[in-house]
């Protein structure tokens, strides 16, 4: 098998030099142009912001990656969403596959609302049956506001543990930084979400997260709030959320509705793809319990178009809690499973 510990630091380099590109050009651009729409065609939406970051990542990784060992770099922008490095290797020589989401969250960075994060995973190449759960190097970085000088770094090998750095932007002081998980057994006055980030489908979202909490924590008092919800719109800063201790349970339900969204007419809105979850291994290594709607491991493959539902659990206290009741929730409601990309 081969190895992938000499691929963390040059992964991490990448990352450092995507950020800093992004933030310089966050800096010197104005909203509007960051905002505007590069490409609005059969995947997620484009923006200029996003192409800044496309440019660099292909550069970084054909020069600084590739040039040692083959890979398939998969990612948008490319033609059938991936490319073999270097230029010209047949796809069946590369050694590894390598997810990689230039910026995650790029909706909340553009309009200088809350950072993005860079989010790469290694695997083996197996070919088109490459899945996330073969991913044994993940590293996900963050892109700060443009008002705020700490960022953090986080990644793992599978197996090893998840670690991290914090990084000022200001004195580019860097000091070590350990993820650890809440330990809270319950959902009391702690963070807890079910994803409802855009139009359709929410009122059935909104109904299953006031079913789990209601389940667990009754009705309430008059004035008082029994939880709280964080609509991060960012995948990979959902798992940093989990893993730092902010957040007890998180669920992305968003492919489930599909059907329900035709019965009614709607289109079925933008999901969570493999690629927002090539990083989810940082989260396992740190103590995070991280599934399917079904409750296995996430086992998705590593392309582009697949749409997946996930849920994580800060400990298996909070699982065994939530998890039950999440699951019920979902056959009530007549959601159907996604089924494996």
């Amino acid at each position: 098998m081969p190895d992938s510990t000499w691929l963390l630091e040059p992964i991490r380099a990448i990352h450092e030099q995507i950020r800093g590109v992004v933030v310089s050009t966050c800096e010197r651009s104005s909203q509007e142009q960051m905002s505007e729409i590069a490409d609005d065609g059969a995947g997620d939406t484009i923006y200029a912001i996003d192409r800044v970051s496309d440019s660099v990542l292909l550069q970084l990784f054909e020069e600084q990656i590739a040039s040692r060992e083959p890979i398939v770099l998969v990612a948008e922008g490319f033609p059938d969403g991936k490319i073999t490095l270097p230029r010209g290797t047949r796809e069946q020589e590369a050694v590894w596959r390598v997810m990689a989401d230039p910026i995650d969250g790029t909706r909340c960075l553009m309009y200088q609302k809350r950072s993005g994060w860079i989010l790469t995973g290694v695997a083996p190449n197996r070919a088109e049956i490459t899945t996330i759960a073969d991913i044994e190097l993940a590293v996900q970085t963050e892109i700060p506001l443009i008002k705020q000088h700490l960022c953090d770094t986080l990644w793992a090998r599978k197996g090893w543990g998840a670690r991290g750095e914090r990084f000022n932007r200001l004195t580019t002081e860097r000091t070590p930084l350990t993820p650890v998980p809440s330990a809270a057994t319950g959902l009391a006055h702690g963070f807890a979400t079910v994803s409802r980030f855009f139009p359709g489908g929410r009122d059935l979202l909104a109904a299953i997260d006031d079913e789990i909490s209601f389940a667990l924590l009754g009705a309430g008092s008059h004035g008082k709030a029994l939880c709280f919800e964080d609509q991060y719109l960012s995948t990979g800063g959902q798992l940093y959320e989990l893993m730092m201790g902010h957040d007890r349970f998180l669920a992305d339900l968003r492919p489930l509705l599909r059907p329900i969204l035709a019965q009614r007419g709607w289109a079925s809105g933008l999901c969570c793809h493999p690629y927002d979850l090539c990083t989810e291994l940082v989260a396992r290594e740190a103590g995070v319990l991280v599934t399917d709607e079904t409750g296995a491991q996430l086992n998705s493959a590593m392309n582009l178009e697949a749409d997946v539902s996930w849920a994580g659990y800060a400990n298996s206290h909070i699982r065994a809690l939530v998890e039950p009741l999440l699951q019920r929730a979902i056959q009530r409601h007549g959601l159907r499973t996604s089924g494996k990309g």
